[in-house]
């Protein structure tokens, strides 16, 4: 029922930046929890940033000072704008809703497919 649309990779320099977007579809009710994961080749999926339902950010140590996550109340809609990028932040960017299962939506989570981030030079 909902869907996660991911976009705003690319191929960036070391010490560039980028800024990924997520907007949620199918669901007139506001998604209580959003954030971002990312996965790199043979790796597992790591949390990245979260915004919790009380408005409070969280960040992964690998990635604090330097990546901003913010969500428009109004919205189901979550950004990440990344700073200061380095090349072990090449991975795949997921984006992932969680509703702790209320029952106006049909799962307690809902993934993205996911944007490719690059950094090299």
């Amino acid at each position: 029922q909902v869907q996660l649309v991911e976009s705003g990779g690319g191929l960036v320099q070391p010490g560039g930046s980028l800024k990924l977007s997520c907007a949620a579809s199918g669901t007139a009710f506001r998604i209580p929890a959003m954030g971002w994961y990312r996965q790199a080749p043979g790796k597992e999926r790591d949390l990245v940033a979260g915004i919790r339902p009380d408005g409070r950010a969280n960040y992964a140590d690998f990635v604090k000072g330097r990546f901003t996550i913010s969500r428009d109340n109004a919205e189901n809609a979550v950004t990440l704008q990344m700073n200061s990028l380095k090349p072990e932040d090449t991975a795949v960017y997921y984006c992932k809703a969680d509703t702790y299962g209320i029952r106006v939506f049909d799962a307690s989570e809902y993934w993205g497919q996911g944007t490719q981030v690059t950094v090299s030079s």
